[in-house]
């Protein structure tokens, strides 16, 4: 007898989750290693406390989960330094700026004691994230280099992330056990946009739109990647849609699953039951938690949606937004330890500077400015092939996503 579907698991508590989330990356950071004494740190003198001693000032606490030298660097930040070459264009031009400096943030009154960092990596180069109250600092680098953040406390509450709007081409690769990650189709191609005035968007792209290729010729849109590769796939749809996305993050089916997992599954909300046929699960209409097998089979079916290939890739959308509101409710805390399992399952041109400035600019969204649409159209046929010819609607759609808006 065949095993009947499984079925979903029904919604724990979503705060619960992402506070275990933010535990989680918590004591990761806290594993990084211990941190060093900082150079100048005053240290306890004997007697201090005796009568008629003079009181030593405590230490100005370390970064927890820091290594010394980006405790250094976030001391100078706080510190009101001239950080040079330890900070990018953006980051210094902000800094200048800052209006005021009290508080925790003022000049020499050093780094705020609930200052906290998760280190990570990103294809080979360290990411970090140092949080204070309501300050975030992103570095990256052998050499830490701040790349963006928030400062409040130090009078710069305008985020430093990369401007908008800024577009990336999300990519699963079809490619199976044992086959070439980066020369498979496309089976899904999600662009998620950012405005950088706290709006954005998610657009999904039917795999057979029928496209001028940048490998030569006419095809369907996701051949471009089994043909030339991510790059390839990334300049034909860049072209078809007008918009200049910055690079592309590619992730397999067992990346997916793994990342997914990893992660403690999707919070998300099904509008409608899914028989995900193919899988043999059912994903009941609700709220669901998702396991890696079950977010990839929601991800995957389309024989049993009454628009076929436009549901899938609507259904896609709605597991890249739950993901979204999931990150958010974990905090940038999380970032490094979420890119770092990314990194070790999927392929990206995108540099650490610019992946980390990104996902940093998703906390800055409103989920009510984030829209969604899939580009669609009219079926027809190229010879003997089944496409989706690219017409008004699709246009339309790329036209109104130029400001990295979709809502």
């Amino acid at each position: 007898m065949r095993p009947g579907p499984t079925r979903a698991r029904p919604l724990a508590a979503l705060t619960s989750m992402a506070t275990a989330m933010v535990t989680a990356a918590a004591l990761l950071a806290a594993c990084t290693g211990d941190p060093e004494p900082r150079a100048g740190s005053a240290a306890p003198t004997a007697g201090a406390g005796a009568p008629g001693a003079t009181a030593t000032p405590s230490p100005t606490p370390p970064v927890e989960g820091a290594p010394a030298d980006l405790t250094a660097l976030v001391e100078r930040l706080y510190a009101g330094k001239d950080l040079g070459r330890a900070a990018n264009a953006e980051t210094t031009r902000a800094l200048a700026t800052g209006s005021t400096r009290s508080g925790g943030g003022s000049a020499g009154g050093g780094v705020p004691a609930d200052a906290r960092a998760a280190v990570g990596s990103w294809f080979g180069t360290p990411i970090a994230v140092v949080t204070a109250g309501e300050d975030v600092t992103l570095a990256v680098g052998k050499r830490w280099q701040v790349v963006g953040g928030w400062w409040p406390s130090l009078g710069v509450d305008a985020p430093v992330v990369g401007g908008g709007p800024r577009w990336v081409l999300a990519v699963g690769s079809d490619a199976r056990r044992g086959q070439d990650l980066a020369r498979s189709r496309a089976d899904t191609l999600q662009v998620v946009g950012l405005d950088g005035k706290g709006g954005g968007g998610v657009m999904g792209i039917a795999r057979d739109l029928w496209v001028t290729l940048s490998t030569g010729g006419k095809g369907k849109i996701n051949s471009a990647m089994a043909l030339g590769g991510p790059q390839a796939q990334l300049r034909t749809v860049r072209a078809a849609t007008g918009l200049p996305i910055e690079g592309y993050a590619v992730i397999g089916f067992e990346g997916f699953t793994t990342l997914i997992d990893d992660q403690g599954g999707i919070p998300i909300v099904v509008p409608e039951t899914v028989d995900a046929s193919h899988a043999r699960i059912v994903i009941e209409k609700g709220p669901q938690v998702l396991s890696g097998k079950e977010a990839l089979a929601y991800a995957r079916e389309r024989k049993t949606l009454p628009d076929g290939d436009f549901g899938r890739s609507r259904h896609q959308g709605q597991l890249l937004l739950a993901a979204a509101v999931k990150a958010k409710l974990a905090g940038p805390i999380a970032v490094p330890g979420a890119l770092t399992s990314f990194s070790e399952v999927g392929r990206s041109d995108l540099t650490a500077e610019e992946m980390l400035t990104f996902a940093a600019g998703l906390y800055r969204v409103n989920p009510t400015q984030v829209g969604r649409g899939v580009a669609a159209g009219p079926f027809g046929w190229a010879g003997s092939q089944s496409i989706v010819v690219l017409g008004d609607q699709a246009r339309r759609l790329f036209a109104s996503f130029e400001d990295g808006n979709l809502s």
